[in-house]
């Protein structure tokens, strides 16, 4: 189970998370109460180790400029949450080195989700960023030829029911492991990534897919 803690703001979080288990690390540069500056983060990704995904997660923010932040800080993906278009996506996902699309449950955008060109779907609440839980049977109109983040209002304590019904690739958390926002709970921390590893699917979509391996899950 891939594991994404977001809304990343400070270094000795992005190492807790990492020391924990976790995959990936989300730095969020939209407006919101965990945005981070980008040289803020610059220092915190060179403190991680190489094989943690980091991703800078923005909001309609222009296409060049998303690139020039990832490539230019270092960051291994860059996930949209606006209103990107799929050429924008196409853009993007050409010049950095792993994209992830951000998508609301129930978005008509899933029917055509292979137009955006990119490596990952997260799929959403459809009050994207809300942290609110949403109905989990809309999962079922995600594509299927595409591996899934499930977001959405995930905590310790509901995260194995989501993974087992759901069989996504991974999953997202942001303030299920928070103690306020933008400060992470070492405890929730801890608990979160081990449900999240105990949980077994009752359905894995993605294990018939067989999209090209990305570089942090190559072997040595």
């Amino acid at each position: 189970m891939f594991v994404k803690i977001c809304g990343i703001t400070r270094e000795e979080d992005a190492l807790l998370a990492t020391a924990l288990g976790a995959d990936a690390v989300g730095f969020v540069f939209a407006p919101s109460s965990r945005q981070v500056a980008v040289p803020i983060v610059r220092d915190i990704v060179r403190q991680l180790p190489a094989d943690i995904m980091t991703v800078g997660v923005f909001r309609n923010e222009s296409a060049k400029r998303v690139v020039e932040v990832v490539n230019g800080i270092g960051l291994r993906a860059a996930q949209l949450h606006g209103n990107e278009t799929p050429e924008d996506c196409c853009w993007i996902s050409e010049r950095v080195p792993v994209t992830i699309r951000a998508l609301a449950a129930g978005s008509p955008d899933l029917d055509n989700f292979d137009e955006f060109g990119v490596d990952l779907l997260l799929l959403d609440s459809p009050a994207p960023g809300s942290g609110e839980v949403f109905d989990w049977s809309l999962a079922e109109g995600a594509p299927d030829n595409r591996k899934m983040i499930l977001a959405g209002g995930l905590d310790p304590t509901n995260v194995t029911s989501a993974v087992e019904r759901v069989g996504p690739y991974g999953v997202d958390v942001s303030s299920g492991v928070e103690s306020t926002p933008g400060r992470k709970d070492p405890r929730l921390l801890r608990a979160f990534v081990e449900a999240a590893r105990s949980a077994r699917p009752v359905a894995a979509p993605y294990e018939s897919q067989s999209p090209r391996p990305f570089d942090w899950e190559a072997e040595e």
